[in-house]
């Protein structure tokens, strides 16, 4: 989601990489939605020339993604190629040494260094793979070499095929809603533009992490008049790749769940959870899976027993840990799936609930608890008895909680020998969670401004040479370089929380 301040963040990251115009027309899409090259400059007021060559680093990078949106009596047509921001995309640009982390874990220093030259000039060929490892050694790096670890990467789904220039997609239909009888489902929310286009552009799942062994190596930058700009960028090379950030996503949801069921459980319960999302990783069919794909107790066993530690754990414990997770088994064969999504919602909850002690005190954090794990409207003075609180205390505190939208309140009106009024509170937790990630936003951009201040301010001691910086100037040096990592450590991990409510 897309909040006031998250928009202001994606494009402050975008500025800082890109420069002014680019982020101008990266701006312009992220509050306008899809747009026309031609609405494009008449929004930005930018010359055709500035605004295609913002377009062209944006689609590079992966920032932005070009489609049809096909129309009637118009099939074929590429003149209204439309331009998508993606705003999770620019978000990721944060996370780069982090998706670098994780792949130092499980590859070598040479596959490392190939993911970098990705994250850092978006989409490549494996052409100028080979030729950007050259310019890192003294001598040329054979076309093999790298060929191996782009196929390490691929295989292990942390680079991908890139997808469709200009995917042609059919306009939304609109439900037929007058059907509907009162008691039937309530229907899910229709699919995003955003989704539409990205599930459309995506490589069939057989070629998106293949390499051929005769990879095309032609070089070809021209661009060809009448195509839109994502072609243009695609026409570069018969085979381009990049990154893939929904894999890296999904490595740092899988730690988070990890992490959060040990802190909650045990080890036990953390290495079990740890065996079944390893085993069933490829299986999974998105990101926010809201369960496990579904295992048989002798299945996780064995993923279990390879681990080094799982191999102390018994069938009975393991058996004990699946309990722990939420797992019921019906039948002695039947297949235990653990709901993900209450592990995330219980991260979620500790952390509204850290952000309210912090601010608000111990009194509204037991308030505010009680009607988190409640789930329900309750009454002022039920709240009161509950938490132990002072009945004239509670309405100042939850009328606070109230105004600054962490609270929903209801007023109930009983009429009889003589009216009365109540006053009924509960946590809304999606409409608070979207308040939470905008605040966190806010921090999150002004945490890089100051950093960005910082570096400016003294930026001249940068370019002094390392063997010039001595006496008090390195004790200058020193204090400045640890104020910067204290910013940088603390994005980090904001960071994370971020991801906590946005991405997982």
């Amino acid at each position: 989601m897309a909040t006031q301040y998250g928009i202001k963040f994606a494009v402050h990251l975008i500025t800082n990489h890109f420069g002014n115009l680019v982020a101008k027309v990266c701006e312009c899409l992220l509050r306008r939605g899809p747009l026309t090259f031609e609405q494009l400059s008449r929004f930005t007021e930018l010359t055709k020339d500035q605004v295609k060559n913002s377009l062209l680093v944006l689609v590079q990078h992966n920032c932005v993604q070009a489609f049809i949106l096909e129309q009637e009596g118009r099939e074929g047509s590429k003149v209204n190629a439309q331009y998508l921001a993606l705003f999770d995309n620019i978000l990721h640009r944060l996370r780069f040494p982090k998706f670098l982390e994780i792949v130092s874990q499980d590859l070598d220093e040479e596959c490392v260094e190939l993911l970098e030259g990705l994250l850092r000039d978006g989409r490549l060929t494996l052409k100028q793979m080979v030729d950007r490892a050259s310019q890192r050694k003294e001598n040329a790096v054979a076309l093999d070499v790298v060929q191996e670890s782009l196929h390490k990467l691929l295989m292990l789904r942390y680079a991908e095929r890139c997808p469709s220039p200009e995917p042609v997609i059919s306009p939304p239909v609109d439900l037929d809603t007058k059907k509907r009888g009162a008691k039937s489902k309530i229907a899910e929310e229709p699919e995003t533009i955003e989704y539409r286009v990205l599930e459309a552009a995506m490589p069939a799942e057989g070629i998106r992490f293949y390499l051929t062994a005769s990879s095309e190596l032609i070089n070809n930058s021209d661009i060809y008049p009448g195509r839109g700009v994502g072609e243009n960028v695609a026409r570069e090379d018969s085979m381009l790749f990049r990154a893939n950030f929904e894999e890296f996503v999904r490595r740092r949801r899988h730690k988070v769940l990890v992490e959060n069921v040990r802190t909650a459980h045990d080890d036990g319960a953390a290495i079990v959870l740890g065996a079944v999302l390893d085993a069933t990783r490829n299986a999974e069919k998105k990101v926010k899976m809201e369960k496990s794909v579904p295992l048989t107790l002798d299945a996780i066993f064995t993923e279990v027993q390879k681990t080094e530690i799982g191999l102390a754990m018994t069938m009975e414990r393991v058996r004990s840990s699946l309990v722990l997770l939420g797992c019921t088994q019906r039948t002695f064969d039947a297949p235990y799936s653990i709901e993900l999504n209450k592990i995330i919602e219980s991260a979620r909850d500790e952390e509204v609930e850290s952000i309210v002690l912090k601010r608000y005190g111990t009194d509204a954090y037991r308030m505010f608890r009680l009607l988190s794990k409640t789930g329900r409207l309750l009454e002022t003075d039920k709240i009161a008895e509950s938490t132990f609180v002072e009945k004239r205390d509670t309405p100042k505190i939850l009328y606070k909680l109230w105004k600054d939208d962490y609270l929903h309140m209801e007023k109930l009106v009983l009429t009889g020998a003589r009216q009365l009024k109540f006053l009924l509170w509960k946590v809304n937790k999606p409409i608070l969670w979207e308040r939470v990630l905008d605040e966190m936003y806010h921090a999150a951009l002004n945490l890089s401004l100051r950093l960005a201040y910082e570096q400016e301010k003294d930026g001249e001691l940068l370019a002094v040479p390392k063997d010039k910086i001595v006496g008090q100037l390195q004790k200058r040096y020193k204090r400045l370089r640890n104020s910067w990592l204290l910013l940088e450590s603390s994005l980090m991990k904001l960071d994370d929380t971020l991801m906590l409510f946005h991405d997982f």
